[in-house]
């Protein structure tokens, strides 16, 4: 999926020594108003929604970039919530047994729920039979 995706990648990790932790998200942006929980593909989709958040609505997105999704970061996810007391999860698969609904039912059996404002949103793919090849 992300074969033809060309971005930005720091030094760091051309060096033989790097290792990209697992399990551990990685924040693409700070933010205030509203979590997004992304990987792959649609954390690009996210930081440019965020961007026009920001520009449009005044609205500051924290981007998380969850990089492995099992195991989740769990705990990055709940601190980021408990900052900005909303969440929208955005991605490409299903919405039922998909990621987002992994972290909707970890923000219902965490301290997080206490600190969200709104109900969580999530961003999916149909919930039609995927195509594949």
């Amino acid at each position: 999926m992300m074969y033809a995706s060309e971005f930005d990648v720091p030094a760091s990790v051309a060096d033989p020594n790097f290792v990209l932790p697992i399990g551990k998200a990685k924040i693409e942006r700070e933010g205030t108003d509203v979590t997004i929980t992304a990987f792959s593909k649609m954390v690009g989709f996210s930081l440019k929604a965020a961007e026009i958040l920001q520009s449009e609505h005044g609205i500051s997105a924290e981007v998380i970039n969850l990089r492995t999704i099992r195991p989740l970061d769990r705990p990055a996810v709940i601190e980021s919530v408990k900052k900005t007391n909303r969440i929208v999860s955005v991605e490409e698969g299903w919405p039922q047994h998909g990621v987002g609904a992994e972290i909707a039912a970890l923000l219902m059996e965490s301290e997080a729920f206490d600190f969200l404002d709104a109900p969580m949103e999530r961003v999916a793919g149909a919930d039609i039979p995927m195509p594949y090849s």
